[in-house]
């Protein structure tokens, strides 16, 4: 199991998502995208892969993780291990780019 960290910008755009009563269906699959990384990042539903465009804050190599397939605008989670062993921090929940 790993231990889930957000940078505020990932805390914000969560959140926000949860409120947002139309996107209900949306916040679940990042929720259960949440869940599945803290139990195995590289669980197949999920897709994970590097995302090389992006570095983290101190230059740690950043993953993306699909909440949602075949959707428009479907939601992505972006990632990083870190800061400590176990650790995984929250990047990013938004939209496909």
């Amino acid at each position: 199991m790993f231990d889930i960290y957000w940078t505020e910008r990932s805390k914000n755009e969560y959140f926000k998502l949860k409120a947002d009563f139309a996107q209900v269906k949306r916040y679940k699959a990042v929720k259960k995208t949440i869940e599945f990384l803290a139990a195995n990042p590289r669980h197949n539903s999920l897709q994970t892969h590097e995302f090389t465009s992006l570095k983290g804050p101190s230059g740690e190599k950043i993953y993306v993780a699909y909440a949602q397939q075949a959707t428009p605008a479907a939601y992505r989670v972006f990632w990083f291990y870190g800061p400590d062993k176990d650790q995984i921090t929250i990047f990013a929940v938004t939209r496909h780019p």
